[in-house]
């Protein structure tokens, strides 16, 4: 099997249970930018171990339901599966709950952040202004008329999540933990 079809040579993409889109269109634009994100946390589980890495697998995991539902017509919507193709209410409650769990553990950043205290939080970081930008492609796609449900929800608040995630490695690897003279 060949991994190039040439379907996609006249400017348009496949979506989830069928039809076409220009590749430009909104819904590439938004499953596209998650595409992103989920690759540039993968350059942040390179530098993670252990249960910063395992969180990030699974939000990478999750980046992907987002990204099925977003490449979903609103005809094949009742094909979507919750968690699977479709982004469900608990999935934007698990990142609360994960929002707070870390947020008691760090506290609440008093002043804005500098990203780069760490290669580690550097990445989350970066992986963080992508799904910000994802979040707003998907915002613009709702404005079309595509119901998303919770997929706006979920990438606000993952954009919260790893924010805090990002804040807890920093706090793991600042010198005044690590024993360091400053």
């Amino acid at each position: 099997m060949k991994i190039y079809t040439r379907k996609g040579d006249d400017g348009t993409t496949g979506l989830l249970y069928g039809g076409r889109v220009p590749k430009d269109s909104t819904g590439p634009e938004a499953y596209g930018t998650v595409d992103e994100a989920v690759s540039a946390l993968g350059v942040a589980r390179a530098l993670a171990d252990g249960d910063v890495a395992d969180a990030i697998l699974r939000v990478q995991r999750h980046l992907f339901v987002v990204g099925a539902e977003l490449a979903t017509q609103t005809k094949n919507r009742s094909k979507l599966e919750d968690g699977v193709s479709r982004v469900t209410p608990e999935m934007v409650e698990q990142l609360e709950a994960a929002i707070d769990a870390l947020t008691d553990t760090v506290g609440a950043p008093k002043e804005f952040i500098v990203p780069g205290g760490s290669s580690l939080a550097a990445a989350i970081d970066q992986a963080r202004s992508v799904v910000r930008r994802a979040e707003r492609r998907a915002v613009t796609h709702e404005a079309t008329g595509v119901e998303d449900g919770s997929v706006v929800p979920y990438l606000n608040r993952l954009n919260d999540y790893l924010y805090m995630l990002a804040r807890s490695v920093e706090d793991e690897w600042s010198p005044s933990r690590r024993g360091d003279a400053e």
